[in-house]
């Protein structure tokens, strides 16, 4: 119940001058913010928008190199990848100098100039491998993901920004290691004379001392590059896929050794044919081959046939894991 006073807008007060006037802001109500001619602004319509209002903060479409941003930026920022491409840089180069060395004692020359880089990356791309697979499952095993789909609710837009960065970066790292690990084995071992029961590519003779060819250059650098680089996309589809990162680990060791594995238990006759498949179709078999030391007889002996094949089934297993991103919740 209001007293007059408070009806008034005054308050008696026992001052010695008699009642004092209220505060200006006593029984006002704040003032808004006012346009021109102190009136209130007008709301801002547009025609077109849901309600016929049109928000005064600027709206812009996104597009597909916003989602590389983000995720060139959470791949570069997260300590998995420093550690994973760094121990794979110090596997390719490490190995390779010391095959190079372990190879310079010898006079004359048993193998391809450039072929002890393959030791160093057969190890290194199991590197590669695992970053493949994290750069997915990592997101699915903290929740992120729904942080990520949130902002950028086109599934495939964010499935193709991760696969273009990370194939990319694996790429560029690979070559830079594989290129590095070529330059030094033509370093140690150039020169030399080949073995009498060596088997060498053609061309590679040249002068009576084994050399790297054109071809071969290509093939133990851009080549092998290439090659892990696909098998790192591939297990980012497959982790895609299983959103695990251990079972999609597994299943990728799996795929690259377990071809070899199971042929060298096809002694018998009657698995022969599959035995030779097996060993020839094998990543392992692909990845040797670019260097020049196919382990079967099939193919073209380059490799680059095979790394085709691998381009293809990971072109489908991408394929796979955008139709299955888009069906499946998060």
């Amino acid at each position: 119940m209001s007293t007059p006073y408070q009806q008034q807008g005054t308050a008696p007060t026992d001052g010695p001058g008699g009642p004092v006037p209220p505060p200006a802001w006593q029984g006002h109500a704040p003032a808004p913010h006012q346009g021109p001619g102190g009136q209130p602004p007008a709301p801002q319509f547009a025609a077109g928008a849901p309600g016929g209002y049109a928000s005064p903060i600027p709206v812009r479409g996104t597009h597909f190199f916003h989602a590389l941003a983000s995720e060139w930026t959470k791949i570069r920022t997260v300590r998995s990848t420093m550690w994973t491409l760094g121990t794979m840089f110090l596997i390719v180069v490490g190995v390779g100098a010391l095959t190079a060395a372990g190879l310079s004692s010898s006079e004359q020359a048993q193998t391809p100039l450039l072929a002890g880089g393959f030791f160093g990356l057969m190890l290194g791309q199991i590197c590669i491998i695992t970053l493949g697979v994290l750069v997915v499952t990592s997101e699915f095993g903290t929740g992120m993901i729904r942080t990520t789909m949130t902002a950028c609710p086109s599934r495939g837009r964010v499935l193709a920004a991760k696969a273009t960065v990370f194939f990319l970066l694996s790429f560029v790292m690979t070559t830079v290691a594989t290129g590095l690990t070529a330059l030094i084995q033509s370093s140690m071992l150039g020169g030399r004379e080949p073995s009498e029961f060596a088997s060498l590519p053609k061309g590679s003779v040249v002068d009576g001392v084994v050399i790297a060819t054109g071809s071969e250059w290509l093939g133990a650098t851009v080549g092998a590059g290439l090659y892990v680089a696909l098998l790192g996309l591939l297990s980012l589809a497959v982790g895609s896929l299983l959103r695990h990162s251990a079972g999609a680990i597994t299943t990728m060791l799996g795929v690259v050794l377990l071809p070899l594995l199971l042929a060298l238990f096809m002694a018998t006759e009657s698995l022969q044919t599959v035995r030779e498949k097996l060993i020839e179709y094998s990543p392992l078999n692909g990845l040797a081959s670019l260097y020049r030391m196919p382990m079967g007889g099939g193919g073209d002996g380059t490799g680059w046939d095979l790394l085709w094949i691998l381009a293809g089934v990971t072109a489908a297993a991408l394929a796979g894991a955008f139709a299955m991103l888009h069906q499946r919740d998060v």
